[in-house]
């Protein structure tokens, strides 16, 4: 897959595009992605995906913007391993927020990447105030000799899928709710760096994996598998939070704890699968305390992947 982070002034070829932030990557994106393929596929052309950096709202509003649920890194993995053929980064900011819903459509679309057809999802805004939409988009397609086509809400259970739903199910500590709604358990992806080695200390050696990201969509001690070392999934506990007892308005940490696995990794990018959570994270009364705890979060997690196993 093609990166780029601008958009051209004049497209080389004609695509067929979608839009959208992408966040999480849940099944109702990729329904529309598989469509986008599809489709490009049919026309012979490029499957093209247009996304933003930062997020729209946290342009607009930092401190209510949501917790992102992929770094930009993964987004761009998981559009690969969909069959998108170009991504477009578009970085937003308040430029191209101002910009008309027919400029954004006239200067983007048809002159800067030659849309043949676009899909977007039936709830979709683009322009200045959000003031397009997809009749708009219909009627400038009749204009400048493109189509396009709405993807309707996907739903698991009655419950329609979105980012939305995936970080409500992330907050409250159900992960095999938002695993149905992403089609996968929940993964976060880093590079393992250097901790202050305190797991190891009481006997529970962890890799310190790496986080880009300002907010976590979730916190506590989870069953996990970690993929990226081998050709297996290894399966651990983690630990993802701001670790109270040792100290007051640290920055959130993801420890894993791999069990039967002892090899130096400093420096790997692993990615994390977040199975099902153990507990909340919490302040211990010593490092004694939090020391048995730790052993106990450890044996919980043996004990749900034997369950697992023997299920």
């Amino acid at each position: 897959m093609l990166v780029f982070r601008t958009i051209p002034e004049q497209a080389s070829q004609p695509t067929v595009l979608t839009i959208g932030n992408f966040d999480g990557l849940h099944l109702g994106h990729r329904a529309m992605l598989e469509r986008l393929v599809a489709k490009a596929r049919e026309l012979g052309l490029p499957a093209t995906v247009m996304t933003f950096e930062p997020h729209p709202r946290e342009l607009f509003s930092p401190e209510q913007a949501p917790a992102r649920l992929t770094s930009m890194r993964e987004k761009l993995e998981l559009l690969d391993s969909c069959g998108v053929d170009r991504t477009y980064v578009c970085h937003f900011s308040r430029k191209l927020a101002s910009l008309s819903a027919d400029d954004f459509i006239g200067k983007l679309l048809v002159r800067g990447l030659g849309v043949r057809h676009v899909i977007i999802g039936d709830d979709f805004r683009f322009g200045k105030g959000r003031g397009g939409d997809f009749a708009a988009l219909e009627a400038a397609g009749r204009q400048h000799g493109f189509s396009c086509e709405a993807m309707h809400t996907i739903e698991v259970d009655g419950e329609r899928v979105s980012s939305s739903a995936v970080r409500d199910a992330l907050a409250a500590g159900d992960l095999e709710h938002a695993a149905r709604l992403l089609g996968r358990p929940y993964v976060i992806s880093g590079r393992v760096v250097h901790g202050d080695k305190i797991g190891r200390k009481y006997g529970f050696p962890t890799a310190n994996v790496q986080l880009k990201r300002k907010r976590m969509p979730l916190t506590g001690v989870f069953a996990v598998t970690v993929s990226g070392l081998d050709k297996r999934q290894l399966p651990g506990a983690a630990n993802l939070g701001v670790r109270p007892t040792l100290a007051a308005g640290m920055k959130p940490v993801l420890e894993v704890h791999l069990f039967d696995f002892d090899s130096d990794i400093y420096g790997r990018h692993v990615t994390v699968h977040f199975l099902h959570k153990l507990r909340e994270e919490r302040k211990f009364a010593s490092l004694d305390e939090l020391k048995t705890q730790i052993a106990r979060d450890v044996a919980d997690t043996q004990a749900y992947f034997s369950s697992l196993s023997h299920g």
